[in-house]
């Protein structure tokens, strides 16, 4: 039974540590998981309500399997140059660094990851914690990995440079930056600097793909993205300096989020959620579980049954590294969108 270990951090900081195995079992790098394969305008609905249906990305970029080049030299996005001599045990911030581990065949090497972890790999990992801006120091070291690899300069810029100071390997790739910069960036801190090229080769191409799809649609959808968490655990939509919005903006539609002024993942009230008028509302498999499914989603925001989306009960569910993260499957998501919308634009 996993019994929770709750680790003492510095400063005051907690993080909570849960031990998910009792042996790390001795793997060379297993295969990835496979990617989705719902097409993006495909009327997928297994497992979901009636008259919704699933947008998931096909043809997530994989990489051919490659030893690491090691040590890796390469300057993290606080702006600190970092020598990595060792990734057989990633401490990841979250599942977007996941997912390109996971498209360079480096899965088994993940020892911990967040709690919450969308991925397979990071629902697969050795140890789980609790990870937000609170982390602290002496938690991460009693992890016992041998690289750090933090997703955001506001929540792990401070813990990067701490960890650093300890002689612990820390690099932060931030996640407001393009999915292909992103992922160049994974790859060349473990060690695989070619295979992360190709690979951010593909996301951009499926990107600009996406991109001159939807310049050819007649008008662009109205799209609200939900999410169950963001503002104290409660229901949020996706405003500017989110990757939703990225996905949706790319894709041809509208966030209208965004359009409202929220930031990040915000509150938005009832109202304006009416007033927004959305045509179509997103929402991840795991937003969809935290909700409570469908009378959950339903109950947060009573007034989308008022919208154009509820009205027509156009719910659209994607994977959670697709619109919530900025990562190797970005390019998928944004195709398998981009497709929904056009059809939807077309009538």
């Amino acid at each position: 039974m996993k019994n929770p270990t709750i680790l003492p951090t510095g400063l005051g900081l907690l993080l909570a540590v849960l031990a998910v195995g009792c042996n790390r079992a001795p793997s060379p790098t297993p295969a990835s998981p496979k990617p989705s394969a719902t097409a993006g305008g495909g009327a997928d609905t297994a497992g979901l309500p009636q008259g919704w249906k699933r947008v998931a990305g096909q043809d997530v970029p994989q990489a051919t399997a490659a030893t690491p080049r090691l040590p890796a030299r390469v300057r993290s996005d606080d702006g600190a140059e970092v020598e990595i001599r060792d990734v057989g045990r990633i401490v990841a911030g979250g599942d977007d660094v996941i997912a390109v581990l996971e498209a360079l065949g480096l899965a088994g090497n993940l020892y911990a990851a967040p709690e919450r972890s969308a991925t397979a790999a990071g629902k697969a990992a050795e140890k789980h914690f609790l990870f937000n801006r609170t982390t602290g120091v002496e938690g991460v070291l009693s992890l016992d990995g041998s690289l750090f690899l933090g997703n955001s300069l506001r929540r792990h810029g401070v813990l990067a440079e701490r960890l650093r100071a300890t002689g612990h390997a820390a690099v932060v790739i931030d996640d407001l930056q393009p999915p292909p910069d992103k992922v160049r960036k994974v790859a060349e801190a473990v060690g695989l600097p070619v295979q992360g090229q190709a690979l951010a080769a593909q996301v951009q191409a499926q990107m600009d793909q996406a991109a001159a799809m939807a310049a050819h649609n007649p008008r662009r959808p109205r799209v609200i993205a939900l999410s169950a968490s963001g503002a104290g655990g409660l229901p949020t939509v996706a405003g500017a300096d989110s990757a939703a919005n990225q996905l949706i903006t790319l894709a041809g539609g509208i966030n209208i989020g965004e359009e409202a002024g929220v930031a990040n993942y915000s509150q938005l009230s009832n109202e304006g959620v009416v007033a927004a008028a959305p045509e179509v509302i997103l929402v991840t498999d795991n937003d969809l579980r935290l909700f409570g499914g469908e009378a959950g989603l339903w109950k947060a925001y009573p007034t989308l049954r008022h919208t154009p989306a509820g009205a027509a009960n156009r719910v659209w569910v994607m994977p959670d590294i697709a619109l919530k993260a900025t990562s190797v499957g970005s390019g998928a998501g944004a195709l398998a969108l981009a497709q929904a919308l056009a059809e939807l634009a077309r009538g």
